[in-house]
């Protein structure tokens, strides 16, 4: 065989590569590498490292810059746990460049926003912690909160859950606008909504919460906007970044209320239902929202999820709406992963469920093709990367697995606590 033929069928059989990362309960992040070849897909762990406390929880990756911020779910309301700042490099090794414990505890979640000037904060949902702090961004070891809201309930009302002995803030995401910061309550069936004060970075509490019945547990939620829409967000967006009075944010609050609501969708973990708001923005630069539907995202006769079943994660790409479900052991022992379809009115019709190749999918990412689906599934501590079809939006079978650390107790904080794509 001459040299050419051999360069050849060595460039041919040369796989690409995606990176993701992983956190594990045990304490340990990892870098994982997807690769694509002739000879199909391969999952592999490629690095490991020890930097985010004992609980690593979620990680929010910033592409600008390559850092990972990693939270880390130590501590409770009385305790700190602590917020972590690792570099990413493009062949996915992760190293810790600060770390802060001034965070309170049990974060769980978090969310880049951006103030004048560039200006960069991250906000934090702190579950056992009952609070949501924020932070200047770019972190350093002598990080301390910009600020700290400590939630308490006012009534002590006998509907509630057991789980909801106290408020649990489950998630933080922002609106389209990127005006907003709001944080679905497990604990107090709230939807907390804050302004962002872009000046200072600071956000504000004067707008009206979304409440739900009791016993409803909002884990997570998305915001789904139209092509016109998206014109009106980056109008908007664009303004906010060069002003900030009130005048103008009301202003831009009202533009994009002409050129189009959002609608936001929300997966509720105690009740089983997602539901549908169409969101205005209103004169007093706030929110209203407007329920427009409430359904089980499932093949149910009877409105409810299968006995001890709770919705987790909530995911959009193209015009599918994805919902993960736990414990519903659907392909048994598997656990499943609902889609939905969604209508120009933006209510959503269930469609099909498909297997999630674990168990307790805490969480799942779609990359930015829309043609593959990582999933996190906490109890079996595994990665499955499953096929989507852009066109369709029907989830495929499996094209690579992995065992990242050991498995955990169904119930517990134990096991696979995130999965990211590095994109």
């Amino acid at each position: 065989m001459s040299l050419r033929s051999i360069l050849f069928s060595l460039s041919a059989s040369l796989a690409s590569a995606t990176n993701l990362y992983a956190t594990h309960y045990s304490g340990t992040i990892y870098s994982l590498s997807l690769t694509h070849s002739s000879n199909g897909s391969d999952l592999a762990i490629s690095s490991e490292i020890q930097g985010c406390g004992p609980m690593p929880s979620w990680l929010t990756l910033d592409p600008a810059t390559r850092i990972i911020y990693c939270n880390d779910e130590t501590g409770n309301a009385s305790t700190n746990g602590s917020l972590n700042a690792l570099s990413a490099s493009t062949d996915g090794t992760l190293k810790l460049i600060a770390s802060t414990e001034a965070a309170p505890g049990g974060g769980v979640n978090s969310v880049i926003y951006t103030g004048e000037h560039g200006a960069q904060y991250l906000a934090i949902a702190h579950y056992g912690g009952s609070a949501l702090s924020t932070f200047t961004l770019p972190l350093t070891p002598e990080s301390q909160p910009l600020q700290v809201f400590r939630y308490t309930f006012s009534d002590d009302n006998p509907k509630r859950r057991p789980q909801q002995d106290s408020p649990h803030p489950h998630q933080v995401f922002l609106d389209p606008t990127g005006a907003f910061v709001l944080v679905p309550d497990l604990g107090s069936d709230l939807l907390r909504v804050y302004a962002i004060d872009k000046a200072t970075g600071k956000l504000q509490s004067h707008c009206t919460d979304l409440t739900y019945p009791t016993g409803s547990g909002p884990r997570h939620g998305l915001f789904w906007e139209s092509a016109d829409d998206h014109h009106s967000i980056l109008t908007t967006n664009n303004r906010n970044t060069r002003r900030n009075t009130r005048r103008n944010t009301r202003r831009n609050r009202n533009q994009a209320q002409q050129q189009g609501a959002a609608t936001l969708y929300t997966a509720n973990e105690l009740d089983g239902h997602l539901k549908v708001f169409d969101v205005s923005y209103v004169s007093d630069g706030c929110l209203s929202f407007r329920q427009l539907q409430a359904l089980v995202p499932y093949p149910t006769t009877n409105d409810s999820l299968p006995t001890g079943a709770t919705l987790a994660e909530i995911r959009k790409s193209g015009n599918g709406l994805y919902v993960s479900v736990r414990s519903d052991h659907g392909f048994a022992p598997y656990d499943s992963i609902a889609t939905l379809t969604r209508h120009a009115n933006a209510t959503v019709e269930f469609e099909r469920v498909s297997s999630a190749y674990g168990t307790v999918p805490r969480t799942f990412v779609i990359n930015k093709a829309g043609d593959l689906v990582a999933i996190g599934d906490q109890a079996s501590s595994n990665v499955a990367i499953v096929a989507r079809d852009p066109d369709t939006g029907v989830l495929g079978e499996k094209i690579a697995e992995l065992q990242v650390g050991e498995p955990g107790a169904v119930g517990t904080a134990e096991g696979l606590s995130s999965i990211i794509w590095d994109e």
